[in-house]
């Protein structure tokens, strides 16, 4: 049998202190998308981020996962759970991939074996991702994995000089099971 945590395309594992480049590579690569607008962190900031990741209890439901390509060992991404609410039977996600390796199928298989986790094995009932509404590609990956629009933050976020509307994007756990097999994942 194969790990539950490796699919066609990716593999999904735990941070490792050696991951710090890769990381640092998003953060510039969301900057460039609009997403995130930080200080510049330095190298050894995420160094020591990294090596802080790689032994962190587990916090619940609620952990972070390097999204590594199968064919040939990279890192391509990441996807994380957050604000696990266990009696409530939601959670949010998050999800980032690297410029070079957008639109190649990784992040969709990686949310799928994300989903597939918390809702067949944790039992979860709803997950929500909160997207901003300029970009338009994360917007028609969740459109595809089964998400519906549930509402529109307007004017919820300010980054780079302006104020952004947030789309909350949901999917429910039978709705994501009607397409796609909770055993196994196309």
């Amino acid at each position: 049998m194969t790990s539950f945590w490796t699919g066609k395309r990716v593999r999904l594992r735990g941070i490792e202190p050696d991951d710090w480049a890769a990381f640092m590579g998003f953060a510039v690569d969301e900057e460039r998308l609009g997403d995130l607008l930080n200080p510049p962190r330095s190298a050894e900031g995420f160094r020591a981020w990294a090596k802080e990741q790689a032994v962190a209890k587990s916090d619940g439901d609620c952990f972070g996962l390097v999204i590594e390509a199968v064919d040939t060992g990279k890192i391509v991404g990441a996807v994380s759970s957050r604000h696990a609410d266990p009696r409530a039977g939601r959670f949010e996600y998050g999800v980032t991939m690297g410029a070079r390796h957008r639109r190649k199928g990784y992040g969709a298989e990686a949310v799928g074996m994300l989903l597939r986790f918390m809702f067949a094995e944790r039992r979860y009932h709803k997950c929500e991702a909160r997207i901003f509404a300029h970009n338009e590609a994360s917007l028609a990956l969740h459109r595809r994995l089964g998400f519906a629009e549930e509402g529109r933050l307007r004017d919820h976020v300010f980054c780079a000089g302006r104020y952004h509307d947030l789309v909350v994007m949901g999917i429910l756990a039978d709705e994501f099971a009607q397409p796609h097999s909770m055993g196994e994942l196309e």
